[in-house]
């Protein structure tokens, strides 16, 4: 699908001279106005206090360590659940609490949240209260099962509440209704995070750690972990989460982090003291991850609760072997998904609204990602689904700008009560069950309900850009200053540019990567250029002028280092 391309507006705003032109222009479009709206200094967090349901949380968590009470964490099978139990375990612990232990449900054999299977496995440890984190805000029977057994539940969540609320002891989620928490974007690891702020509040108030000769803990240094969860769940990076993912990188780079995440960047191949927001989504984030698609999630934060750097390296290059596993998966089934889209633009004018893809042998801890990867191709929103083991078929989802997944789920699951098993998310992404039996039939609900919700506009794939880059910005000197500018993601996206370039040598890298020259419109100098898995496209053969949509970046090879353009798209002048 070939997309449009569109310049982000320039914005106006107040800025300081020490933000160079370039930089007060790429912020601007972003929506900020000042430099104090750049200010991410710990004290511009907003307060825990606004959170609903913070009080009866941190009066849950007083009476538990007071009457040294056992605390298990249940955690979810994701990056934001990883670090989340890790923050949780760490925080506590430094506050006092002699009995905390993690669960994490296997996916494979639990499912997501805190089941009533999760809830009889629990008792095995005898716990006297249940803390949830990234996960819960769904959970009513499992809760109830909890509570019936005499243990107390405590839900941190950010995931959309439904109609029903389970009937926890407390609950702190931004998104509850009547929640004035100005920040609804908090990913899991943020919510436990600020309980843990309000937590320690507490108990300074009534000489907790004076009276037991204990250090106030300083939660700033659980940053890094907040910073991995935040950005590897592709949260929106509102200010608040540009403040915790700014601080959690700053001390990463700092070399003052756990030994798991110091492990991990040392196996991905990264540099620590540069490590930008864009390493952790795409180099660190993910290997993290593969615990949890492909094994047991317990891996990934043994990883990041151990203080062992030996052991730490180990667990680092397991789930890196995890990650190389889980991409010749994801290779696959990308490759097959994609034959079956070929098949429909084939035999229809235009491919469906909604796009549900389903094949028995799929991996279920992959379809998540070949459901984006499809979504980026395509332009619509996706979920692909596998078998869960159970006679039912797991699903993923991935949305477009403007649909909101988890609201589109819902008004399929209120026309047709009986389709949906259960189903939850975000508007971006969701997750849902159904049975095996049900899929034909939710094909055709979800193409339908897709037509209904989106209008053509929205299915036009767009291209933002910050505009053009004048030739004196292409250096390696702006290349790094604009990598670490930011905590670039989620809406607030690294900056990109498009120009016209005369096209001066192109060669064929790899299998299909297209390695050029290019020469910037009335420019005086080459400049090197990548564009991966472009042979195909028509303008790659033989153009002489294109105009192209990149990011500027930096290449080393052989230990020079040089400026490059990273071509995202391109079209023939």
């Amino acid at each position: 699908m070939k997309p449009s391309i569109k310049r982000r507006k320039i914005g106006s705003g107040e800025f300081d001279d020490s933000i160079s032109p370039l930089l007060q222009r790429i912020f601007a479009a972003r929506g900020v106005a000042s430099s104090e709206e750049l200010d991410c200094s710990v004290g511009e967090l907003i307060r825990s206090d606004a959170l609903l349901g913070i009080e009866a949380a941190v009066s849950l968590l007083h009476v538990a360590l007071v009457n040294q009470q056992k605390i298990l964490i249940v955690g979810d099978f994701d990056a934001d659940g990883a670090t989340s139990c890790a923050v949780a375990v760490r925080g506590l612990t430094a506050m006092g609490a002699v009995k905390v232990e993690y669960l994490v449900p296997n996916r494979f054999e639990y499912g997501y949240g805190l089941t009533e299977e999760i809830v009889a496995l629990a008792q095995e440890r005898q716990p006297d209260l249940i803390i949830t984190v990234d996960n819960g805000i769904s959970s009513i029977a499992g809760v109830a099962a909890a509570r019936r057994a005499g243990v107390s539940v405590l839900i941190t969540d950010h995931h959309l509440p439904g109609a029903k609320l389970p009937d926890a002891n407390a609950i702190v989620n931004p998104n509850l209704e009547g929640d004035d928490f100005p920040s609804k974007a908090l990913a899991g690891v943020g919510v436990i995070f600020y309980v843990l702020l309000a937590l320690r509040a507490k108990l300074r108030e009534v000489n907790w750690f004076e009276e037991r000769n204990l250090v106030v803990p300083n939660l700033a240094e659980l940053l890094d972990l907040v910073a991995l969860g935040t950005i590897a769940d592709v949260v929106p990076l509102d200010r608040n989460n540009r403040v915790l993912t700014t601080q959690g990188l700053r001390r990463i780079r700092a070399g003052k982090t756990v030994p798991g995440i110091q492990a991990l960047i040392q196996v991905a191949g990264a540099n620590q003291k540069k490590l930008s927001s864009t390493d952790i989504g795409f180099l660190i984030g993910p290997r993290l991850n593969a615990a949890g698609r492909l094994a047991d999630m317990s891996l990934g934060i043994e990883c990041l609760i151990s203080d062992d750097p030996a052991h730490c390296a180990n667990l680092a290059e397991q789930l890196n072997k995890l990650n190389i596993e889980r991409r010749e998966i994801e290779g696959e089934m990308k490759l097959q998904a994609m034959e079956y889209v070929d098949q429909i633009s084939l035999s229809e004018e235009t491919l469906p609204a909604g796009i549900a893809l389903f094949d028995p042998d799929w991996h279920q801890g992959v379809v998540g990602i070949v459901a984006s990867r499809i979504k980026d191709r395509c332009h619509r929103p996706v979920i692909a689904f596998a078998k869960d083991g159970d006679g039912g078929l797991k699903g993923s989802g991935r949305s477009i700008p403007g649909l909101h997944l988890r609201d589109l789920l819902d008004l399929i699951a209120t026309r047709h009560p009986k389709l949906l098993s259960k189903f939850g998310g975000h508007a971006m992404a969701a997750g849902l069950t159904i049975a095996e039996s049900a899929f034909d039939e939710f094909v055709d609900r979800f193409g339908e309900t897709a037509t209904e919700c989106i209008d053509s506009a929205m299915l036009e794939k767009v291209l933002e850009t910050d505009g053009e880059l004048e030739e004196s910005n292409i250096t390696i000197e702006t290349a790094e200053v604009l990598r670490i500018a930011a905590p670039w993601g989620q809406a607030f996206p690294a900056p990109c540019f498009d120009n016209n370039f005369d096209i001066s040598s192109r060669r064929i890298v790899g299998e299909n990567h297209v390695k050029l020259k290019l020469r910037i419109e009335g420019g005086s100098r080459d400049i090197d250029a990548i564009a991966f898995n472009a042979l195909d496209q028509p303008w790659a053969a033989a153009s002489e002028r294109i105009h192209a949509v990149y990011r500027l970046e930096t290449n080393e090879y052989r230990g020079v280092v040089s400026v490059q353009l990273l071509i995202e798209f391109a079209e023939a002048i």
